[in-house]
């Protein structure tokens, strides 16, 4: 979905305090989002600096979109602390606007969802049904294959983060329980 909201390479200026710049939040899935959420990460410099820093970019990002631009300034010890309620939108499902990959690869993780599901109170041709979703039917993908996800185990789904939604809201038709689950794993 980010390829429709910002162009996949961005020539942004922005100084060496810059650690990356990361958009996260529904712009990352939603078709039509409201806004673009940017999290700017710098080394340790002073706060005002930060600010004066992310409104340049703001305002660099602001020409490329007509999406409102929500821009955020962290360091690594601020975007890290418990009391930052972005901080697992950021890691989880965040994108570096500057290496146009998933955040974490940075510190060698990759994000991923895990799904686990039951589907023990179905009948039997309802499970068919939520195979066929998962794996396809003739000749046609599966969101599975569709979307990148693997079927780990009977009952354990894993995707990238950024799919969540559309697995979700698959799901949710066939009225099973199911738990969602954001990992790392190590690359």
């Amino acid at each position: 979905m980010t390829q429709k909201l910002l162009p996949k390479k961005l020539k942004l200026n922005y100084s060496k305090n810059v650690f990356d710049i990361i958009q996260f939040g529904s712009s990352l899935y939603k078709e039509n989002p409201k806004d673009i959420d940017i999290a700017v990460i710098y080394e340790k410099i002073p706060i005002k600096q930060q600010l004066e820093e992310s409104q340049e970019i703001k305002k660099q990002l602001e020409k490329i979109t007509r999406k409102p631009i929500h821009i955020k300034s962290f360091d690594l010890y601020s975007l890290l602390n418990i009391s930052n309620f972005a901080r697992e939108g950021i890691l989880h499902d965040g994108k570096s606007l500057i290496s146009n990959s998933a955040f974490t690869l940075k510190f060698g993780l990759q994000p991923k969802t895990y799904i686990y599901y039951s589907l023990k109170n179905l009948e039997k041709k309802e499970k068919i049904k939520f195979n066929y979703l998962l794996s396809g039917k003739g000749g046609s993908y599966g969101l599975l294959k569709k979307y990148g996800g693997k079927l780990l185990r009977p009952g354990l789904i894993e995707i990238n983060p950024n799919n969540e939604e559309i697995f979700s809201n698959s799901i949710k038709k066939f009225k099973i329980s199911f738990k969602i689950e954001k990992i790392f794993l190590e690359i």
